[in-house]
């Protein structure tokens, strides 16, 4: 029973979030889902404001919300945070630096806790940078690979402030065989897997 995967265009815990974030939590079937909210991506900004926000974001939503403060590699290796993956029932990715998000999370154990959870139905929400690095192939200046939650996608958030022929020619240069890539606009998002 895969739990659903969620990817947002950015702009996380705004009103325009709603409807997809409800969604989600109606996924789990609980009243009062547990939901980390994972900041890694603003460890170079302000990952505690990060955190704070989505806990009263989807404590508004009627979730229990805390934080998952894993802000470095080694964090993203210590068992007693990652353990705190097994009672939760979404775990919210924030935008902010993928480069760095990539570099702590991949080969990383939170990584595999995150993908044995889902498999066993837990929800994973991205936004931004953390919906880049969700899916399989990321673009900088080349492209690199992503962690493969959502296989043969990239994803481009923030899609509303591109000029679309611009970045069609930018995304599809070298672009890795079988891709799509998914534009998706701030405040909005799309949702697969569900229960």
């Amino acid at each position: 029973m895969q739990g659903s995967l969620a990817l947002v265009g950015g702009d996380e815990f705004q009103a325009g979030c709603q409807d997809l974030d409800l969604a989600v939590l109606e996924t789990t079937k609980l009243k009062r889902p547990a939901v980390l909210i994972l900041p890694t991506a603003a460890a170079h900004q302000n990952p505690s404001k990060a955190a704070a926000n989505g806990i009263e974001y989807f404590s508004k939503l009627g979730a229990d919300a805390t934080s998952l403060m894993v802000l470095d590699p080694d964090q993203a290796n210590e068992s007693s945070l990652v353990s705190q993956v097994e009672s939760a029932q979404v775990v919210y990715i924030t935008g902010g630096d993928p480069k760095y998000l990539i570099t702590v999370l991949r080969s990383s154990l939170l990584l595999d806790r995150l993908i044995y959870q889902n498999r066993n139905g837990m929800a994973i929400i991205g936004s931004s940078a953390g919906a880049m690095v969700m899916a399989a192939w990321i673009r900088y200046r080349n492209w690199v690979s992503g962690l493969e939650l959502v296989p043969g996608v990239a994803v481009m958030p923030h899609h509303e402030r591109y000029d679309p022929d611009q970045i069609m020619r930018q995304m599809t240069e070298n672009i890795p065989e079988s891709t799509t890539v998914l534009g998706i606009d701030a405040q909005t998002g799309c949702m697969s897997g569900t229960n």
